[in-house]
């Protein structure tokens, strides 16, 4: 398998296990709280993290302090992310839901590329992306209507 291959691979694998996980959270939610989910999930992740990096031999987290501040946040944001996923999900459904999450992501995503903040790399803006940003619009409405 090429490396671009693998590359291009990796997201299709992380939106089926983030498609999953909102379903299970989805689930948890309805039967145990949003808040107990939130714990399971994030015990669950940090536990099974925790011993990696045991077997790594604690890898290199002793550079946290080389980090922006405002990198440290990312916790904080994935709780507001299963949060709001096992939240909606029950409620609204995966499709709906996911679809605005995921065109959330692509505007803010294009909004860091193109002015370069919070450290992103400037990518301008070009025709074709906003395009892509159009036919997401109109694929949101589409769902949502």
């Amino acid at each position: 398998m090429t490396p671009r291959l693998f590359l291009a691979l990796l997201p299709v694998i992380g939106g089926v296990a983030g498609t999953l996980q909102a379903h299970f959270m989805g689930v948890m939610d309805h039967k145990l709280g949003t808040v107990e989910s939130m714990f399971i999930t994030y015990g669950g992740g940090g536990l099974l993290i925790g011993l990696v990096m045991l077997l790594l031999k604690g890898g290199n987290l002793g550079a946290w302090q080389t980090v922006p501040w405002f990198v440290l946040s990312a916790g904080v944001l994935g709780l507001v992310v299963v949060g709001t996923l096992g939240f909606t999900a029950p409620r609204l459904g995966l499709v709906p839901v996911l679809t605005l999450f995921v065109a959330a992501q692509f505007f803010v995503g294009a909004g860091l590329d193109h002015y370069g903040l919070l450290g992103a790399e400037i990518r301008p803006l070009d025709l074709s992306t906003v395009s892509g940003l159009g036919a997401i619009l109109l694929g949101v409405w589409l769902v949502l209507r």
